[in-house]
């Protein structure tokens, strides 16, 4: 077993709580503060409504499908995912997936010696170029606290159990750095074409609760 099950990324204040990972109820503050903010920027003429509608309709046009294709792709070609693990965002744009911020993309490669998840401890930062918007359980407070603190029991929650002599690194996004898991390719699958599997990776394989080609048993959205 490794001495060391859990790598940051950076130094952060955590809640060691073990509550369960569960979904919030009702609007949080900081919901409320950006509900607040917004509303008092287009009062004041900064921004207009429909600035505010293009960039709600850009999220909504990001899905895992599009993250899907870049696991598939780095499965079938190995030059696509040397250049992927080199520099995520750029080999992501070879596909035609569009970054709409100045965030990097750093992706990270499951093997039999490590196993990777990813964690926002701070908020909720997700590569949401190629994955669209969060579950609800990654911006939860346990999750966030856990993930770092005992990532194995978390990783048991989701049905995935990782053996001890495998590493689990714990990556931490900021607000600049995101993280994707190229999770391992299911066994059985040689002459899968491309889209057979794409099919295959998951929202949650990419972030590293469960493998790919495994559906998280929980019913948390």
């Amino acid at each position: 077993m490794s001495t060391q099950d859990t790598e940051h990324e950076h130094d952060r204040d955590h809640d060691h709580a073990h509550d369960e990972i569960t979904a919030g109820d009702g609007i949080g503050y900081y919901e409320t503060m950006e509900i607040a903010v917004r509303e008092l920027l287009v009062s004041k003429g900064f921004i207009k409504p429909e600035e505010i509608r293009r960039q709600l309709e850009v999220l909504d046009s990001r899905t895992p499908a599009l993250g899907a294709r870049v696991v598939a792709r780095a499965w079938l070609d190995d030059e696509f995912r040397a250049r992927l693990l080199e520099n995520g965002r750029k080999a992501c744009e070879e596909l035609g997936i569009s970054f709409y911020d100045d965030t990097q993309l750093i992706v990270l490669e499951n093997t039999d010696k490590v196993h990777n998840l990813i964690v926002c401890t701070l908020c909720s930062c997700y590569p949401r170029p190629v994955l669209g918007l969060p579950p609800d359980w990654y911006k939860n407070k346990p999750y966030r606290a856990r993930a770092i603190s005992e990532p194995r029991k978390v990783l048991a929650e989701f049905g995935t159990f990782i053996p001890n002599d495998v590493d689990v690194r714990v990556s931490d996004s900021t607000a600049m750095i995101r993280y994707l898991v190229l999770p391992r390719r299911p066994e059985g699958t040689e002459t899968y074409n491309e889209d057979q599997l794409a099919s295959l990776v998951t929202r949650d394989s990419m972030i590293g609760v469960v493998a790919a080609g495994v559906a998280d048993p929980r019913t948390v959205k």
